[in-house]
């Protein structure tokens, strides 16, 4: 095996490759007579080549293949919904019950997620979840109380006055870090 580093960088194309050539001028100037004197001193140049011999080669072993591009799928809005007729209410006891959240939110039902019976941090998750949920697909999450929280979709509309916070208690929820 010969130079297995340099065949490495090559390959990576951090080196270029060393091609050996056959040049046709040196073999063919041992078969020339050594007497030489009456030809004239003056010969003409060859043309210069277009393209260095590396590169003719190289053109000639490339094969060229059909590139696809590839298309990503864009995020859709749901499909407005002509009827709700239904409303699911969640009380999840740990964060792995955030996927029956996320398929119903996704097909257009509104999600009450009451937080209760969760700790503090698995709340704070369940939260953070919904809130990528409802931005990703277009929705609105809101606070009902302190551990209670509406995920609407983007085509259903919630009426009602905004919830004010009554005290900094409530108010923590979210403040906490």
């Amino acid at each position: 095996m010969a130079h297995p580093l340099r065949k490495t960088m090559v390959y990576l194309g951090l080196a270029d490759e060393d091609v050996e050539y056959d040049e046709p001028a040196a073999q063919a100037a041992p078969s020339q007579p050594t007497a030489v004197a009456t030809q004239p001193a003056v010969q003409a140049a060859p043309p210069a080549p277009t393209q260095s011999p590396v590169a003719s080669v190289a053109t000639q072993n490339q094969q060229r293949a059909q590139v696809t591009p590839l298309r990503r799928a864009h995020a859709q809005k749901a499909t407005p919904v002509q009827e709700m007729n239904e409303i699911l209410t969640v009380h999840p006891r740990e964060y792995k019950d955030a996927q029956s959240i996320a398929e119903s939110f996704r097909d257009g039902i509104p999600v009450i997620i009451n937080l209760t019976q969760m700790t503090e941090g698995d709340a704070r998750r369940m939260i953070d979840f919904a809130s990528g949920l409802s931005l990703g697909l277009y929705g609105k999450i809101e606070r009902v109380t302190s551990k209670v929280f509406l995920l609407s979709p983007a085509h259903v509309a919630v009426s009602g006055e905004p919830a004010e916070v009554e005290s900094d208690i409530e108010a923590s929820f979210f403040a906490q870090s």
